[in-house]
């Protein structure tokens, strides 16, 4: 299954993202141009932590991770990773892929460290989303973390990743993102037996993940959504 070759469409975020409060206390970014946000308004940290760490990071029983994010955001789920690393002593890899980063001032306005109770971890947090594209940060014994200004339809990576956050912005907003093509090139990168997880539940969702050769699975979503999406590579 050959990545795509077609041609990427040409989406760029709106430049009205503004920092907002969600249920559970914490922030997201919000546009009103485009009626799009970065998390849920139900709870940002909530629904990180439930669709990624929950159902993606400790799902995982390897004591040595590579994880792939398509879609770093505001750096929360990558936040939350290290911290549940370091819980558990895990070493992990992490790669983020990040067409359109945002500005560190944004970042910090957020406030995800005191959010999740680890204002101990502001520092690792803007190390990471103020390096340089394809530079590679040690933030801990067991943590490396890379990012990239690839799109994931320039990605050749192959059986390199235990687990992928797939964090893109919705359908809606991005279609191109939630493709065959897309899953494809995620198949390839991913090791036999990867996880994939998304906060996304769509049928059509679902089937081009299937026709790309993943086994995907409906499961109980976070706070405010019924479903979410896991697949497995066999």
């Amino acid at each position: 299954m050959p990545a795509t070759t077609a041609p990427v469409p040409d989406f760029t975020p709106p430049t009205d993202f503004m920092p907002h409060p969600t249920a559970d206390g914490s922030r997201t970014l919000y546009s009103e141009t485009i009626g799009e946000h970065y998390h849920s308004f139900f709870g940002a940290v909530a629904e990180s932590e439930h669709v990624y760490i929950d159902k993606g990071f400790r799902s995982c029983v390897k004591p040595h991770l590579d994880i792939l994010e398509v879609g770093l955001g505001t750096g929360l789920n990558a936040l939350l990773t290290l911290a549940e690393a370091q819980q558990k002593g895990s070493i992990v890899n992490y790669m983020a892929l990040e067409p359109f980063p945002l500005e560190l001032d944004i970042v910090r306005a957020l406030q995800h460290p005191e959010a999740i109770g680890r204002p101990d971890l502001i520092e690792p947090l803007e190390a990471m989303m103020s390096a340089h594209m394809e530079q590679v940060l040690s933030l801990t014994p067991g943590f490396t973390f890379q990012k990239s200004a690839k799109r994931i339809q320039e990605m050749d990576a192959v059986k390199a990743f235990d687990l992928v956050y797939f964090d893109a912005f919705a359908p809606k907003v991005q279609p191109e993102m939630w493709t065959v093509e897309v899953f494809n090139v995620l198949h390839r990168a991913m090791k036999p037996g990867a996880l994939l997880v998304t906060y996304c539940a769509k049928g059509d969702v679902r089937r081009a993940m299937r026709d790309a050769g993943l086994v995907p699975e409906l499961v109980q979503g976070p706070p405010g959504k019924y479903k979410m999406l896991k697949a497995r590579r066999t």
